[in-house]
């Protein structure tokens, strides 16, 4: 039986583990953006509220999946079996974060143009 240098052997228990780290990653929930057309500058101003909230708890999230990325990047480097399976599942939810940010960030902004175009003065 081959043994495993301490190293790999570390990395291999840290993408064991992973999997129920990454379930201490939650993601947070997108925020409703209110309508420009029909809302109320109160209301638009909720939505700015709800947005920047969110946008902390992402990066919180993405700053959780940070360290599990990495150690599934040093495992894919060391050859661990099963890491680049485990890295590209990690990457893939990082970069849904990083899109689902940019979604919300960008509806928030037509709104915003929305309530402009709606309420000029």
């Amino acid at each position: 039986m081959k043994k495993l240098p301490f190293t790999a052997l570390g990395l291999a228990l840290a993408l064991g583990s992973t999997v129920s780290i990454a379930a201490d990653c939650t993601a947070p929930t997108a925020p409703q953006v209110a309508e420009g057309k029909s809302s109320s500058l109160e209301q638009m101003l909720a939505s700015q509220k709800a947005v920047k909230e969110f946008q902390a708890a992402n990066l919180a999230y993405m700053g959780c999946l940070e360290p599990l990325l990495t150690a599934a990047e040093e495992a894919v480097t060391a050859g661990t079996e099963g890491a680049a399976e485990t890295y590209q599942k990690i990457q893939e939810t990082y970069n849904a974060a990083v899109s689902k940010e940019e979604e919300v960030a960008g509806s928030f902004n037509t709104e915003i143009r929305n309530y402009k175009a709606a309420n000029p003065n």
